[in-house]
């Protein structure tokens, strides 16, 4: 049960990301279980694996975004427009 909750909050966290993040999140997660399940060393495995995830999933991530960009309001709102031209 609490594994289940764990993960309903996190992919109810991780709706508000943009795809450049979710990308890091999700790839930095996968990368660090994966290199703990292969390395000699759990720990090391792990980190090592996490921090290539992480930048793996953010390049995938971001490439999905092209001509998007991220704008912050006056009330602190993220909402995601167009680019301006040129960008």
């Amino acid at each position: 049960m609490k594994k289940i909750l764990t993960i309903l909050v996190l992919a109810t966290a991780l709706g508000a990301c943009s795809q450049t993040e979710k990308g890091a999140a999700v790839g930095g997660l996968g990368g660090a279980a994966i290199g703990a399940a292969v390395a000699g060393d759990p720990v090391q495995g792990a980190i090592v694996g996490g921090a290539v995830g992480a930048v793996a999933g953010a390049l995938i991530g971001h490439a999905s975004e092209s001509g998007q960009c991220r704008y912050r309001d006056r009330h602190g709102r993220v909402y995601v427009d167009r680019c301006p031209r040129g960008y």
